[in-house]
């Protein structure tokens, strides 16, 4: 198949999708949630300006392995001829498609005219699509708010038509506005309004926390599919519950005691081959509340984990809570006989 005709498959298939996020979607991250059912995955933001000048940064970020993929690199930037030369440069690493970050609230970025900022002028957004589309010869796509607000009328719908006229392949639409951030609820029905009046894939994202919320999202809007993203960092398994109720009806069983360990022993390992010791262990640090949510003791072992700074300390800790367990169900069992 042709990358087009690829995209178009994938989109077919309902998929539960990982969101880009700064720092967080590294390869590391995006082969850990397709392990759990995530269909594809979207690379961190890569800055537009820093691939252009060979950023050490940049470059490692647009990097796929060949058991990387279905992955879609996403740049962002202000200036339009700058991003359509560093789609090209994206375009390198054959990546499954060029997404273009337009949603980005983060004022450091939208402030300076990148990631929403876009959104404050969408005729100039349309235009820089194009020529990001007119420079590439892979499937070009938008990740995008329902407007920048405050405002009576989204662009979104109309915004979703132009995007496709000139040739925008899908639409993903975080249904906030750029200034309210993380807060207030995501209002999917702009995802439903946008998907009406396009023939193009759209996705729905916002407030996907659970596999009913995702069931629950394509159900109401009739998108092609549904992207995760901090639910993802905390409980990647989302997208392995997510699949099971959308293909088969049923909910799936929370992971166990063993597969929390597990899931944390192979996510340090492979930070810290990847990062180094001392950075892979603290990066690691940010996915261990969601992780061991639940455990008994987790608030403890969480406690003292945060504080360790070697990789072999950490497994110490974690496997002395897997023995724990086992010995007090030991118990358990011979008490009940």
């Amino acid at each position: 198949m042709n990358p087009f005709e690829t995209l178009r498959a994938l989109y077919a298939t309902r998929p539960v999708i990982l969101a880009p996020m700064e720092d967080v979607t590294d390869v590391v991250f995006r082969r850990l949630c397709r392990s759990v059912g995530a269909h594809f995955c979207v690379t961190e933001f890569v800055n537009v300006e820093g691939l252009l000048r060979g950023c050490r940064t940049a470059k490692r970020k647009v990097q796929i392995a060949a058991d990387d993929t279905p992955t879609v690199i996403q740049i962002y930037g202000s200036d339009p001829l700058r991003l359509a030369e560093a789609a090209t440069v994206a375009e390198r690493a054959a990546p499954t498609a060029i997404d273009i970050n337009c949603g980005c609230w983060v004022p450091k970025i939208a402030g300076r005219g990148a990631g929403a900022g876009w959104l404050r002028n969408p005729a100039s957004m349309v235009s820089m699509a194009k020529m990001v589309v007119e420079r590439v010869a892979l499937p070009v796509t938008v990740k995008t708010r329902i407007g920048y607000g405050p405002e009576s009328d989204m662009p979104i719908v109309d915004l979703a038509r132009r995007l496709e006229d000139v040739g925008v392949q899908a639409l993903t639409v975080h249904c906030r506005t750029a200034q309210m951030g993380h807060s207030g609820a995501a209002d999917w029905d702009w995802a439903r309004k946008a998907h009406e009046v396009v023939s193009i894939p759209v996705v729905v994202n916002g407030d996907i926390k659970c596999a009913d919320d995702a069931r629950r999202a394509l159900d109401d809007t009739g998108c092609a599919g549904v992207m995760v993203g901090r639910r993802a960092i905390e409980h990647p398994w989302i997208f392995r519950e997510a699949r099971t109720l959308l293909d088969d009806g049923v909910e799936c069983a929370p992971p166990t005691w063993d597969e929390r360990i597990d899931l944390c022993l192979e996510h340090l390992a492979a930070n810290v081959a990847e990062r180094g010791e001392r950075h892979g262990v603290a990066v690691t640090r940010r996915h261990l509340t969601g992780y061991l949510k639940g455990l008994p003791g987790a608030a403890v072992l969480r406690q003292r984990l945060v504080v360790t700074d070697t990789m072999a300390a950490c497994v110490e800790l974690l496997e002395e809570s897997r023995l724990r367990r086992a010995t007090a169900r030991t118990h358990d069992l011979e008490a009940a006989l």
